[in-house]
Formats: C-alpha cells, sequence, structure tokens
C-alpha cells in the first residue's frame, strides 16, 4: 500500500497556496508602483472637466482600470504593462464620465463647436464676436445658435461646495434644508396670516376679545372669565364661535388644491 501512495499529490495543494500568495504580492507591488500614473492621468482628465467633478472619484475608477490591466495583462503580447495599464486606466475613467453624464452626445458636441467657434473670432477679431458672427462661423441660422448656446449654457453644473464672490460664502450654507423656508412656502404663510387678520377683524367683539386674550395674551378661560366679568362657559362658548368663524372664512378664502389653477384659466379666458 505504501508504494502507491504519491507524495506529489499530497504537496500539490501547499505549493498551489505558497504560489499564491507570492503572485498575490507581486500584484500589490505592481499596483503601488503603477499608482503615480493613476494620478497623472486622472489630474490631466480633471484639467478638462467642469469644477463638479472630483479628482478623487477619478483616481478612484482609475485604480479599477490599473488593477483590471494588471490582472489581464500577457507578457507574450509584446507590450509592456505600463502601455497597457495606460490604456485601461484612462478607458475605465472615460467610461464612469460617459455614465455620469446625463446630457445626449449631441448636445455635448454643439457646445464644444461652439467653445472652438467662440475663440477663433475671438483670436480674429481681437474681441468678443456676436451671436451673428458665430452663428455665420458655424454656419447656422442665429436663432439656431441661440437654440444651441442655451443647451451649452445648461450643461454646466455647480457645486454646492462651491465658492460665492463674499469671502468665505458657500451655495450649500445659503439652501435650506426645511421646505418651510422655501420661497413658496414663506409666500403661502405670509399671504395666510393676511387672511387670518381679516377674518379676525370680521369677528364680533366678544369673540375676537376671547381669541385675542387666549392666544396672544395666554390667558386661561378663567382669567378671561374675570376680565371680562362673564362666567367661564360662556367665555368657552365665545372661543368656539370664534374658532368656527374663522374656519369657515378660511374656508372659503383659501385655495384647495386645483382651485387657484383654475382661477387662472378662468381669468386668462376672460382676458
Amino acid at each position: 500500500m505504501n508504494g502507491g501512495f504519491n507524495k506529489e499529490k499530497v504537496q500539490t495543494p501547499m505549493h498551489a497556496t505558497i504560489e499564491s500568495t507570492l503572485n498575490q504580492n507581486e500584484r500589490e507591488r505592481l499596483i503601488m508602483e503603477n499608482m503615480p500614473q493613476v494620478k497623472l492621468i486622472a489630474r490631466r482628465i480633471h484639467d478638462r472637466l467642469p469644477g463638479n467633478i472630483s479628482l478623487d472619484d477619478l483616481v478612484s475608477t482609475g485604480i479599477i482600470g490599473l488593477i483590471s490591466a494588471i490582472d489581464r495583462y500577457d507578457a507574450t503580447q509584446g507590450v509592456k504593462l505600463k502601455t497597457y495599464a495606460e490604456y485601461k486606466i484612462r478607458g475605465a475613467i472615460l467610461d464612469s464620465l460617459r455614465q455620469m453624464d446625463w446630457a445626449p452626445r449631441q448636445q455635448r458636441k454643439r457646445a464644444r463647436l461652439i467653445e472652438s467657434a467662440v475663440s477663433q473670432l475671438e483670436q480674429d477679431l481681437r474681441r468678443q464676436p456676436t451671436d451673428d458672427e458665430v452663428a455665420t462661423y458655424l454656419g447656422v441660422e442665429v436663432a439656431e445658435y441661440q437654440e444651441w448656446a442655451g443647451d451649452a449654457h445648461s450643461l454646466s453644473v455647480g457645486s454646492l461646495d462651491m465658492a460665492w464672490d463674499e469671502p468665505g460664502s458657500e451655495l450649500i450654507n445659503n439652501i435650506s434644508d426645511n421646505d418651510q423656508h422655501w420661497p413658496s412656502r414663506l409666500l403661502e404663510k405670509s399671504e395666510l396670516n393676511r387672511l387670518l387678520v381679516r377674518a379676525v377683524d370680521r369677528l364680533p367683539y366678544n369673540e375676537r376679545t376671547v381669541l385675542s386674550l387666549y392666544y396672544l395674551e395666554e390667558l386661561t378661560l378663567r382669567e378671561i372669565a374675570t376680565v371680562m366679568e362673564v362666567h367661564e362657559s360662556r367665555v368657552s362658548q365665545l372661543k368656539t364661535q370664534g374658532l368656527s368663524r374663522l374656519r369657515n372664512y378660511l374656508d372659503h378664502s383659501w385655495p384647495t388644491r386645483g382651485q387657484a389653477k383654475d382661477a387662472a384659466k378662468k381669468q386668462a379666458a376672460r382676458s
């Protein structure tokens, strides 16, 4: 039985583990050696991009491309690892940018044509070209050029961390994180307050007095009864009646969903 025992088969798993460890160490070494190349390529691409694109994101994507290059590299093809890695790094970064890009390619192409035309005309004319001159240079009508320019302008995306003109001021610090501070909400609140003041002025004197003492002066019903020299139950009755009148007035004066739009349509039709 000992004669049939195969030592090589017993040693193979251990040998494979050692070889795998060596390959992993070599892989990590190659990644670290080529890291400067990733940063260089990412920085060159980043210099031609809008400011809202993060350089760190490009570097991270480039590292993925580098790892793919190392894992797929075949020295027998006669291509240097650095050359192949550059191709994979650049390809990975550009692919990620295409996935991030929400604008159609045609729109991007037109924006580049406009940028090139304006740059060339500025050199030739030594001044800022007019819309007519740029349109003529591009061979399109002025109206079409202006449409292109509007689309190109919409491609510019700002960052919330972008600084304003004022030192130390950033856009993100001036955007409300609560919809209660939105301009539309503030306008609604202002209009509601105006209607509420008008509704209170329409209330009978006793009801208006009770609501004023209760909500503004923050007196209790018993204290209000003492001030007005009436029974507490009468104060409670006046408070309920006043609130009911206010609620009815606001229900009729404040537009519900769709009423404002219908009123605007009717006003436009009369005009």
